[in-house]
């Protein structure tokens, strides 16, 4: 019996640890699609009009503690409506994704010159769990556009 219990303990630890992992998994796989998303908003936009809202920009953690925050974010204030009507233009926003679970979308857009080069807007987006903002960020994606996306 005692050779039994142990057998089956082990076997129910390694479905409940599969179970866990599974899990993080989907959550990893829907943040990575909406951090993809959000990138896309800007690859389909002009060189200047890549740029955040500045009123949407958060001034407290984890938003400001990012490796991706710099004091001098792109902003220009969103061309046609309010930036919560655009999610290209705010800066940090919440999307339910496909799983019914909420994330924070964090973009932070900053401008780089290469030496000998010209300005690079470099666009990062994190996405981490809306019910764990001080944990680690299950997703980060990052691209950069040069002037040739045109202006």
């Amino acid at each position: 019996m005692v050779i039994l219990n142990v057998g089956l303990i082990a076997v129910i630890a390694a479905f409940i640890s599969g179970s866990t992992a599974i899990k993080h998994a989907s959550r990893v796989a829907t943040a990575s699609t909406l951090a993809e998303t959000q990138l896309e908003l800007y690859r389909g936009l002009t060189y200047t009009a890549i740029a955040l809202d500045p009123s949407s920009i958060p001034i407290t953690p984890p938003y400001t503690t990012d490796t991706a925050y710099s004091a001098s974010q792109v902003t220009a204030t969103c061309a046609s409506g309010t930036y919560t009507s655009y999610a290209q233009c705010n800066a940090s926003r919440t999307a339910t994704g496909p799983d019914h679970a909420s994330y924070r979308v964090d973009t932070y857009i900053v401008l780089r010159t290469p030496t000998n080069g010209r300005d690079v807007k470099r666009v990062t987006v994190v996405v981490r769990e809306s019910a764990n903002l001080t944990g680690h960020a299950l997703a980060r994606a990052s691209t950069s556009f040069d002037q040739s996306t045109g202006s």
